[in-house]
């Protein structure tokens, strides 16, 4: 089984999210499942200077006047997963983040940018390089959402070619104005309610989700909840057809245990496991609050933040709730950027309360670890949350999740209450309403519960034991995989 993963983003090299985890960690658990998996990604400069490239074709394309180089290398570390690079310089060695330049602003040619994504993964489906054809491309986020479409255009000869398309975030939809359909070298036809058209414009989201054979989401409530109004995006009604079909499901997303593990992450003061946890998170609690200029006080209730600053992920839920928390003795260590107004409060905040409140701006690898690791409780209040990857790395390190039940927050964060602290499955805190009011309520049961020692090491043991591992999630790929090549039509 041959299997193609089309995406923007692969950790460490080009991060925004935790979409390049996800493409990091799950190939490699699906070629220990015995998939042949292989990774597409556009040639932005830290791909390029990062992958000893071979190259394997140079493709004329509908986008450029320039042949586009394809080259091939391989992930480090001894690993199977061998990927793809499309060497374009024209349009991908350029400054700034994948899709935005310096400035913030978004490229202009984006569709373009990410259509040769799609275009040359459906190549590659066509027999582009001569060594290697996959069976099934899969592709992730709005970023590869036309490669479904290029399939559906003009079929591989000889064997079908599957295709499956994973939901990351669909409030991210890559919409363009209609007059740039031109550009993507799609049939006329496809800029139609049953295709590529999305309120008057087009969006390579909706590509993915109506032309793909199989959709998944990144978690199991999430799949449900975007079928409604409140979550859907204006797509719910296009994925309420397709779940009825049987073509949608939520597999959860897992974490990697060689790069999320406290018992060797080099970031930590004393690395720990599950048996000297509080020592060990002790160690770095003490080095984060001297990191962020927070007071030395062990027994501060230290709540961690690693997020984007936006409204989608409820912090100015958290920024208006936080005097009440420092009024209670808590201290907050916050690493984020995004919403303008909200870094201007945070910062602010970080001012009004020294040696309480510590924030860094941007994104710090390190710094994030270390956050996780020294952190008694992370918060992630989102308003919607597809996944999440912030609880599952608190829940490894002991630090408890505070969270909104939405998403793959309320499949993975088990809350402390009288039934879950009797039985022993509580593993975080969880809200309902997206109030400060709200947010702020479940906060003291989390300081009730921090000032009782013995039960907060239960829970904290018991949020270390669980098991988000990638190769349940891979299994799961693995029979959905299987699945569609069974049912392909003959070539």
């Amino acid at each position: 089984m041959r299997v193609l993963h089309v995406a923007a983003e692969l950790y460490p090299w080009v991060k925004t999210g935790g979409l390049a985890d996800v493409v990091a960690a799950l190939p490699p658990a699906l070629a220990a499942q015995g998939v042949d998996v292989r990774v597409l990604v556009p040639g932005l400069p830290a791909f390029i200077d990062a992958f000893g490239l071979n190259e394997v074709a140079r493709l004329r394309t509908p986008f450029t006047v320039e042949r586009a180089r394809i080259g091939l290398g391989s992930l480090p570390n001894g690993s199977r997963v061998s990927v793809y690079v499309i060497d374009h310089p024209g349009l991908y060695d350029r400054p700034g983040t994948p899709y935005n330049a310096p400035d913030g602003g978004e490229w202009g040619d984006n569709h373009r940018r990410f259509a040769m994504l799609g275009w040359v993964a459906a190549a590659l489906a066509g027999g582009a390089d001569p060594d290697w054809r996959p069976d099934i491309v899969h592709g992730h986020d709005w970023h590869a959402g036309l490669a479904p479409a290029y399939l559906a255009a003009d079929p591989p000869t000889g064997a079908a070619v599957r295709s499956v398309f994973t939901i990351h975030n669909l409030a991210y939809q890559g919409f363009f104005a209609a007059a740039l359909f031109p550009d993507l070298a799609l049939p006329p036809s496809f800029f139609a309610i049953d295709g590529v058209e999305f309120y008057g414009g087009g969006a390579f989201i909706k590509a993915g989700l109506f032309y793909s054979d199989r959709l998944t989401t990144v978690s199991p409530t999430y799949a449900r909840e975007i079928q409604t109004p409140a979550f859907g995006v204006g797509c719910d009604g296009l994925l309420r057809t397709r779940a009825a079909a049987g073509a949608l499901t939520g597999i959860l997303n897992g974490v990697d245990p060689h790069i999320w593990a406290p018992e060797h992450d080099p970031i930590l003061p004393q690395p720990y496991g599950i048996d000297d946890a509080e020592a060990g998170k002790a160690a770095a609690k003490a080095a984060l609050q001297r990191r962020l200029g927070l007071a030395e006080d062990p027994a501060a209730l230290l709540i961690g933040g690693i997020s984007r600053l936006t409204p989608q992920k409820g912090l100015d839920l958290l920024l208006a709730a936080l005097p009440a928390m420092v009024g209670n003795g808590a201290q907050l260590a916050l690493l984020g950027s995004g919403d303008g107004d909200l870094e201007y409060g945070f910062t602010s905040a970080a001012a009004a309360y020294p040696g309480r409140v510590g924030v860094q701006l941007g994104y710090d690898d390190p710094l994030s670890r270390l956050i996780v690791g020294g952190s008694d409780v992370v918060a992630v209040p989102s308003r919607f949350e597809p996944c999440g990857l912030t609880q599952l790395y608190a829940l490894r390190y002991g630090a408890l999740p505070l969270v909104r039940r939405v998403g793959g927050l309320a499949d993975t964060v088990t809350d402390a209450n009288a039934v879950t602290l009797a039985d022993g499955t509580a593993t975080g805190f969880a809200f309902d309403d997206a109030t400060p009011a709200a947010l702020e309520a479940t906060f003291h049961r989390a300081s009730a519960l921090f000032a009782d020692r013995n039960s907060w090491r239960r829970v904290m043991r018991q949020g270390m034991a669980c098991d988000f591992s990638w190769a349940a999630a891979a299994r799961q790929y693995v029979e959905l995989y299987r699945s569609l090549l069974e049912d392909a039509p003959p070539g």
